[in-house]
């Protein structure tokens, strides 16, 4: 298999975004957003894929948050596709229950070149101090979506927004360890169509 490396940057009236991956890391990063609390869900998202994660960020933080969390998941998105080539060798499924003290996450992941989103969470799931759920999800939805990749989240239970938050970053990373992991059975494209 290549060397899955990837890196884009991306400039818009909202952001600019600096990113760079190594699917065959250590989970070492360098991050900074200008969002304490989404640096802090990066960082862990890197050591608990095991990918090597660059990411510098200048975004409208003083509007809010928002498009910094949605652009910064549409460039990893775009550069997690982008490292893992034609996707030869890889397990292409992933699965990850995580717990953090009262909560518990699961994510399951099939890299299929299709994307969508299921995630499932309660209406009335609390957020972090400083960062709203909703942009758990939206990160998640723009990943998934320019991973192109068919992603299920749920919250299963939880009561403290952090550790929630932390539980569905850390099951996302370790479902998509699994996912993209090379497997030494598998030959070729994982797929009877031949192509993901």
């Amino acid at each position: 298999m290549s060397d899955r490396r990837a890196s884009q940057n991306r400039q818009t009236a909202e952001t600019k975004i600096s990113l760079s991956l190594n699917l065959d890391g250590e989970g070492k990063s360098d991050i900074n957003t200008g969002v304490p609390f989404f640096d802090h869900m990066l960082t862990l998202f890197s050591r608990h894929s095991a990918i090597d994660l660059d990411v510098k960020v200048d975004g409208d933080i003083e509007v809010d948050y928002h498009h910094t969390v949605e652009d910064t998941g549409i460039v990893l998105g775009e550069c997690l596709k982008e490292a893992l080539g034609d996707k030869a060798g890889i397990r292409r499924y992933g699965h990850a229950y995580i717990p953090m003290d009262e909560t518990l996450s699961r994510t399951v992941i099939d890299l299929s070149n299709r994307p969508h989103l299921e995630f499932n969470a309660p209406a009335n799931t609390p957020s972090a101090q400083n960062f709203p759920f909703t942009y758990v999800e939206e990160f998640c939805r723009a990943v998934t979506t320019n991973l192109r990749a068919n992603v299920h989240i749920e919250l299963l239970y939880g009561r403290d927004g952090h550790h929630i938050a932390e539980s569905i970053f850390k099951s996302l990373a370790r479902a998509l360890r699994i996912a993209t992991e090379k497997d030494p059975h598998q030959v070729g494209i994982p797929s009877t169509k031949e192509v993901l």
